[in-house]
């Protein structure tokens, strides 16, 4: 890169050794916590590791200023900025909290010349902010992910699709968009090789002229009957996702079933049967996204049939469809299977209507590629007979030795405080995890703490732990640098929390309120709590329904 041709020129050694050497060296170094290391050697290899740092991921946009990033990576080719708290995707989190994308676009529009990746993660984008990164950016972007973002419309979209011509991946997972018309599904069709959502017989057109499309993230199936004649998915198509599609539609998929590297069947409408039926068609399955309609059977054949599999991801399916289909349930049965099967396995995240110690024991045992276990047991009326489950967790951690992220949401009574210590000693690598209504008392969270060394990331939901406890736990885990906690004791002016007080780490508290859920019905929303690192220091833009700690009275 011709802006870097200061650095090849130098004649600076360090350590004996020319820039050069050390240069191409960094080039094969792509760990995050290494770079961090090498970095910190001399003054002069901080400025060659920010000179050749290519992508960086900002986990929570408040956490450092645009510029800060800049002045320090100026020759970025990939940015991840994540927004809102992972707990917004399930409404938990107020809308007006913030997230807002504007100043990082003006920072990558003004600083980052070498910019080809961009993704922003649950933020509000707006349309300005999108035409402004084609106006600027436009001629160099190839990624655009704009990932369960809010605030723009279709107008946006066309300003990216016109002028990002060399645009590859367009990516909008359940984002929602303001749609205006279909001009921007034009233009991304006549250049580009990624599209979302839309009616399967609309695109025909679209379909016969988009070569080079290799992953289609979208699409509903009306019920005419015209959509076979008419329409046929593109050679080249290797990723698959579509809506509302049943049994007859399947027809359309099963001829080329066998190309499918990934299928994502979340909005699909089949029941188990069908799945049963296409899964033993896709052999050369590598991702899988479907509902816990799959069943136990089809993750069965899902253990048959599809040995390259490597990320699964099964989600809660709709309480009345469940109860008509009583089939469409995953328990032990269907997880032990995929655990004997499915030995490449790097990622699973699942809904389980039960669970067993075996089970997971069984997982430990066989899945030693997994680096991400995600499981979460769902509140139905039957009694779960094997809980608590602290011996098949810790089997699964001491036989997992690969994992780094792991989330666990189990019911009252699913992991003693035992278990939970178990939890911290068995968790070496493990950065970020999720704790959902596990332990029993405060001496759970303090046992965990003691272990988790290289743990960055805390969320914990349901549990019964109190300020103080959740204090002295975060002074323990050395490695932390977010925490976010929903449920918890509360004390009655929250300054127990200040015992985790220092500087850099700002606290947020989300005080209790009512909501108005999906069923029309109001409900309690617990506290939360937000604590992060922060470069930036304490945020000024703080909404009405979020308090900083150090300005708390009583928010009982």
């Amino acid at each position: 890169m011709e802006d870097r041709n200061y650095i090849n020129q130098s004649s600076q050694r360090v350590h004996g050794m020319s820039d050069i050497v050390f240069e191409c060296v960094l080039s094969y170094i792509h760990d995050t916590r290494d770079r961090q290391s090498i970095s910190l050697v001399c003054r002069r290899l901080w400025q060659l590791e920010a000179h050749t740092r290519k992508h960086v991921t900002i986990a929570l946009c408040y956490t450092a200023t645009p510029k800060q990033l800049s002045r320090r990576f100026p020759f970025l080719e990939s940015l991840t900025i994540k927004g809102k708290p992972r707990a917004a995707m399930y409404n938990l989190i107020p809308e007006d909290w913030g997230g807002f994308a504007t100043p990082w676009v003006e920072e990558i529009a003004k600083s980052f010349s070498c910019i080809k990746t961009v993704h922003f993660r649950r933020m509000i984008v707006k349309d300005e902010d999108l035409e402004l990164l084609a106006r600027e950016r436009g001629s160099v972007l190839q990624v655009l992910k704009l990932d369960k973002c809010s605030g723009f419309s279709t107008d946006g979209l066309r300003h990216i699709c016109r002028s990002c011509r060399n645009l590859r991946v367009l990516f909008l997972e359940e984002s929602q968009i303001l749609e205006k018309d279909g001009e921007w599904l034009h233009e991304l069709a006549m250049s580009n090789t990624g599209i979302g959502d839309c009616e399967i017989l609309e695109l025909a057109g679209f379909f016969n002229h988009a070569n080079s499309l290799e992953e289609f993230g979208g699409g509903c199936f009306n019920e005419q009957t015209e959509v076979y004649n008419h329409v046929m998915y593109p050679r080249r198509v290797t990723h698959l996702g579509v809506n509302y599609m049943s049994t007859s539609e399947t027809i359309l998929v099963l001829p080329f079933a066998f190309r499918l590297k990934k299928l994502d069947l979340l909005y699909a409408l089949l029941d188990t049967e069908d799945h049963c039926r296409l899964l033993q068609r896709c052999t050369s399955l590598e991702i899988l996204e479907t509902r816990n309609v799959i069943g136990d059977r089809g993750m069965e054949v899902l253990a048959r049939y599809c040995k390259k599999l490597k990320r699964l991801r099964v989600e809660r399916g709709a309480d009345e469809q469940e109860m008509e289909d009583e089939e469409g349930v995953v328990s032990q049965r269907g997880l032990t299977a995929v655990a004997q099967g499915c030995l490449d396995l790097e990622y699973i995240a699942v809904y389980v209507s039960d669970i067993t110690n075996a089970a997971l024991e069984t997982m430990g045992m066989n899945l030693k590629k997994l680096r991400d276990f995600r499981m979460v047991l769902l509140e139905r009326e039957e009694v779960i007979t094997d809980l608590p489950l602290d011996n098949g967790v810790r089997s699964l951690l001491s036989g997992c030795q690969q994992l780094r992220r792991f989330a666990l949401y189990l019911r009252p009574g699913g992991l003693t405080d035992v278990g939970l210590a178990y939890i911290g000693q068995n968790s070496q690598n493990i950065r970020w995890m999720l704790l959902g209504y596990l332990g029993e008392s405060d001496t759970g969270i303090l046992g965990f703490s003691r272990g988790c060394p290289s743990l960055q990331k805390l969320e914990v939901r349901g549990c019964c732990f109190s300020e103080r406890a959740l204090a002295m736990a975060v002074l323990q885990l050395r490695s932390l640098r977010y925490l976010w906690v929903q449920g918890y004791r509360g004390s009655p002016t929250g300054c127990d929390l200040l015992a985790m007080a220092r500087p850099f780490w700002n606290i947020e508290i989300i005080p209790p309120r009512k909501v108005i859920g999906g069923d029309g019905k109001e409900k309690e929303h617990h506290a939360h709590i937000l604590a992060y690192y922060s470069l930036a220091g304490p945020r000024t833009d703080f909404p009405p329904s979020v308090i900083p700690l150090d300005s708390i009275a009583r928010y009982e």
